[in-house]
């Protein structure tokens, strides 16, 4: 048996979820997404875990705890939890001014209605930087809404703007209590998770032997489910956690799926920042004949972007970095580009972001994940995926609308010379990068952003 096949195999015998087709449903916009999550959380009739990096305080998010706190006081037998990052939801945004974060709204919120609902604070990591809570997954009942994004203004499209992503929507028993069952075993039962709207939390330090139990915990730990026989009629589901970089099983996957393609390969990705094990496996199947397309953000696209109108902030020449590694990408792989087997799709819309991820694999698998695909995704957060296989082409039709959509708002790559260089950049931007290329900060920086 050739390596290929060997790959191939592998996935065939993953343990598995039979799905029916019609059960699985895509969104193809953040303003369904936003709608649609309302409808769940109102017709609700058992439990909603609701696990996302932050619930922010904005207008959206406090119109799902709005939502939340309805449905708890309509239905106080409702099993609601919400699990945050817990260093996340201590802090203000990024370049404002200190503040007990989102927190404050939490504990708002619970001091204002009868019966009040559970939201946690799961710590990965001592400090945020060196890891974060980046599972993703809303459980409703039997149902598993999946996106990449948090709940916010931009990513639930609340005003004028959004920040794209993918959303699914899977209706399946085993699935639902798989991963809900994960989260309760896991954290739940973990004295580094607090309940964050209680006036007097523990502090982080306090936590730190606890928290480096849970950490230990969840690098063994996996959704546990009973395996489906999956017969044509069907597709398969595979939920896949990962954390730290040894023994990963999502990252194992990710390789493999990589290593399996035949014909092509699409990858999706809000910050151009490979790993090098996943570069390693897109550079030997464009050698072995496969199209790799891959689709990631322009630098305007990037949510910490900053227009050289505005005065400019350290953190805005993240955006730049991730460009700098696209432009070295296309220009190793010009060859590629112009024989048609990269394609490299920059997505750009009016002043919106873009955080989609995900990897489709030779019309067969198709991965939906809140992983950047990224070193920090690789080795330091929290993450999760859900493999679906469709050897029989059930979701094709679906599939390749969402792709299109996607495209929409995407130009190709036909020359590295296309992307701005260093110096192109504005001058702030330029000061900082070289500033960071001499003192060798950038090499570090590109494994924990």
């Amino acid at each position: 048996m050739d390596v290929l096949s060997a790959k191939q195999q592998r996935l065939a015998q993953l343990p598995c979820i039979a799905h029916h087709p019609a059960d699985l449903e895509t969104l193809f916009d953040a303003s369904s997404f936003r709608a649609r999550l309302h409808q769940a959380i109102s017709e609700a009739q058992h439990r909603i875990y609701i696990v996302a990096l932050y619930l922010q305080d904005d207008e959206a998010g406090r119109a799902i705890l709005d939502s939340l706190y309805q449905a708890k006081q309509k239905n106080p037998a409702l099993d609601i939890k919400v699990f945050v990052d817990w260093h996340r939801a201590q802090r203000g945004l990024i370049g404002a001014a200190a503040s007990d974060g989102n927190a404050a709204l939490y504990r708002q919120y619970a001091e204002k209605y009868e019966h009040a609902i559970e939201i946690y604070g799961v710590p990965v990591k001592n400090r945020e930087v060196f890891g974060v809570l980046h599972l993703k997954g809303f459980i409703v009942d039997d149902q598993v809404i999946y996106s990449g994004a948090s709940l916010n203004d931009v990513y639930l499209a609340q005003h004028e703007r959004y920040r794209y992503d993918r959303y699914h929507i899977l209706r399946n028993q085993s699935l639902a209590d798989s991963m809900a069952q994960y989260v309760l075993d896991n954290m739940l039962e973990s004295d580094a998770v607090n309940c964050l709207a209680q006036p007097c939390r523990p502090s982080t330090k306090s936590l730190k032997p606890a928290i480096r139990q849970l950490r230990g915990r969840l690098q063994h730990a996996s959704y546990q489910f009973e395996p489906q026989r999956v017969g044509d009629e069907h597709i398969s589901l595979t939920p896949v956690v990962g954390l730290g970089k040894r023994r990963n099983r999502l990252n194992f996957l990710i390789q493999t799926l990589l290593a399996s393609a035949q014909h092509e390969i699409t990858i999706c990705t809000p910050y151009f920042n490979l790993p090098k094990s996943l570069s390693k496996e897109v550079r030997n199947a464009m050698r072995r004949g496969v199209k790799v397309t891959i689709i990631v953000g322009d630098k305007t696209a990037n949510d910490f972007y900053i227009p050289p109108s505005e005065p400019f902030r350290t953190i805005g020449g993240l955006p730049y970095l991730y460009e700098v590694n696209l432009r070295k990408f296309a220009k190793r792989h010009q060859q590629e580009i112009n024989d048609g087997r990269l394609n490299l799709h920059l997505w750009r819309h009016d002043d919106n972001s873009f955080h989609l991820k995900g990897i489709w694999i030779d019309q067969r698998y198709m991965l939906i994940t809140g992983s950047n695909l990224n070193p920090r995704a690789w080795k330091l957060d929290l993450e999760n995926a859900i493999l679906i296989q469709d050897p029989q082409g059930h979701l094709r039709e679906q599939k390749q609308r969402e792709l299109d959509c996607i495209l929409t708002h995407t130009t190709r790559l036909n020359s590295y010379l296309e992307v701005e260089d260093l110096e192109q950049y504005p001058m702030p931007v330029k000061r900082l990068l070289k500033r960071l290329r001499r003192v060798k900060v950038d090499a570090i920086l590109s494994q924990i952003l």
